[in-house]
C-alpha cells in the first residue's frame, strides 16, 4: 500500500546504463526524476537475493563459518549462507543446497524466520533467515564452491553472546540470526 509520502518522493528512472555486469552482482547507473521535476543519478547494485540458515545443533549450539572476506579485507564469522541461483527452485531448495555444501548437514526441520534489505542506500539484495534443526550428515555431499575456504565451528550461546557484546560479530545476518537465537532462550 502506497502512503502519501511515498507519492511525494517517488522517483521514476529516466535512464539506465549498466556498469558492471558481474558472476554476482549488477551495478547500473541510473537518471531518475524526482518528484519535483529536478533530475539526479543513482548508483543501484542489483542482486539475485540471498539465503542464510541458523543452524542450531541438538545441543543448542550456533554453527558457524570463519572465511575471508575480500571486501573488509578480513575473515568473519559468519552464519551459512548463499546468493540465489538457477540451481534453486525455491528458497528452501537454497537452504538444502547451502547446508549440504557448506556444513555438509541436513535438517529434518526448516523454518523462515525474517527477511530484509542489506544495504538499501545502493543495494537491492534481500536475505532470508531461516531456523534449521533436527540436523544430521548428508548421505551425498555436493561439491562446495571451489574459491571457498570455511572452518565450520560450533558457538554455544555465551560464547556467540560474547562475540556479540565485544562486537567480533560484525555479519548482519549472524547478528540478526543470534538476535533471534536470543529470543528462543
Amino acid at each position: 500500500m502506497t502512503d502519501a509520502f511515498e507519492q511525494q518522493v517517488k522517483e521514476t528512472v529516466v535512464a539506465e546504463q549498466i556498469v558492471y555486469d558481474g558472476r554476482i552482482i549488477q551495478v547500473v547507473d541510473e537518471t531518475v526524476q524526482l518528484s519535483d521535476g529536478r533530475t539526479s543519478h543513482r548508483d543501484i547494485v542489483h542482486h539475485s537475493g540471498a539465503v542464510a540458515v541458523l543452524a542450531l545443533t541438538d545441543d543448542n549450539k550456533m554453527i558457524v563459518e570463519k572465511q575471508w572476506r575480500a571486501p573488509i579485507r578480513q575473515v568473519t564469522m559468519e552464519i551459512p549462507a548463499g546468493k540465489l541461483d538457477a540451481r534453486d527452485v525455491d528458497e528452501l531448495a537454497a537452504i538444502k543446497r547451502e547446508l549440504n555444501e557448506e556444513v555438509r548437514l541436513q535438517a529434518g526441520k526448516i523454518e523462515k524466520i525474517t527477511g530484509f534489505y542489506s544495504s538499501v542506500g545502493f543495494a537491492d539484495e534481500y536475505i532470508t533467515i531461516y531456523l534449521a534443526t533436527e540436523l544430521t550428515p548428508v548421505a551425498t555431499q555436493l561439491p562446495q564452491d571451489a574459491d571457498e575456504q570455511l572452518a565450520i565451528e560450533y558457538l554455544s550461546f555465551e560464547e556467540a553472546t560474547a562475540l556479540f557484546e565485544t562486537g567480533q560479530m560484525n555479519d548482519s545476518k549472524t547478528i540478526v540470526a543470534y538476535l533471534y537465537w536470543k529470543t528462543l532462550q
